[in-house]
């Protein structure tokens, strides 16, 4: 682990970028312990009055919405909203793209043809046209939103694991397997896996990151997460009909998009960096 993160450091940016991720993930796990006010709490001055609009201050970090919400505890809570769906999401969708991925490219064949067929043309939907049927289809809710970025995704990673599984199948080692008589979960899972785990750890960054994109753009389109839920891409509809009076209930859901993306982005860059210079020394 050590020496992974000496490796991430060569490159500041890759490095900034798993930094950034990191605070991110803290957020999400600790936001609603640190955060001063409930997401949806109406916050009132001393004269019981709701403080709608109110600027940036010591008392209210990031201000308040035009509902007198806290912006910033709603930015907390959403951070653990967001990563929490997007990585979930991810994280079955890179496992069950990598197990088929492994299946179709080790067997070949009409098995390989039909799948790969099948999966190409989900492909050839535009992602944000599809989640939007897929999400009329069964109501917008997380789980909604979870089957969507599966659908979206896994064929994406399939191919991605296939073409290194095609690489690897005819190895010695895969052989040698074969003529020991081991099973056809042990190959898969004990040979080929670790050969094809540089290019499924980049994927797996890259999808988290398109994952985390997706639902923030479906909650800007009122198909994510429904309210009263801090929704970072709700909070950026709601808040842009009032950007005038209050620019601040914009930009902060909005520099925190931005900034956990690039974050993604830049560890992403840093592991497939890392992984070339290993295959290169290899």
């Amino acid at each position: 682990m050590i020496a992974f993160v000496r490796q991430l450091a060569h490159s500041p940016l890759s490095f900034l970028g798993t930094i950034i991720v990191f605070v991110f993930v803290l957020m999400a796990i600790f936001g609603p312990l640190i955060a001063p006010y409930e997401f949806d709490a109406l916050l009132k001055n001393d004269e019981g009055r709701i403080v709608k609009y109110e600027a940036p201050s010591g008392k209210y970090l990031f201000g308040t919405d035009k509902l007198g919400r806290d912006v910033f505890s709603r930015v907390l809570y959403g951070a653990g909203e967001i990563i929490g769906l997007a990585g979930f999401a991810s994280l079955l969708s890179v496992a069950l793209g990598t197990s088929v991925g492994l299946a179709i490219g080790y067997y070949g064949g009409w098995v390989d043809e039909i799948i790969s067929r099948a999966l190409d043309s989900l492909l050839s939907i535009p992602a944000l046209v599809l989640a939007m049927v897929m999400l009329a289809m069964i109501g917008p809710s997380p789980s909604g939103i979870i089957i969507v970025i599966m659908l979206l995704y896994v064929p994406i990673v399939t191919r991605v694991i296939r073409s290194a599984t095609l690489n690897i199948r005819s190895t010695g080692y895969v052989e040698a397997a074969r003529l020991r008589g081991e099973s056809t979960v042990y190959i898969l899972f004990r040979e080929i896996l670790p050969g094809v785990l540089p290019a499924l750890v980049v994927e797996a960054a890259l999808r988290f990151s398109y994952a985390i994109f997706l639902t923030a753009s479906l909650g800007f389109l009122g198909l994510g997460v429904q309210p009263p839920s801090p929704d970072w891409g709700r909070m950026v509809n709601e808040a842009r009909s009032d950007f005038v009076r209050a620019p601040w209930a914009l930009w902060y859901p909005v520099a925190a998009i931005s900034t956990l993306i690039i974050g993604v982005n830049l560890l992403s860059d840093g592991l497939r960096r890392i992984f070339r210079s290993e295959g290169r020394n290899e």
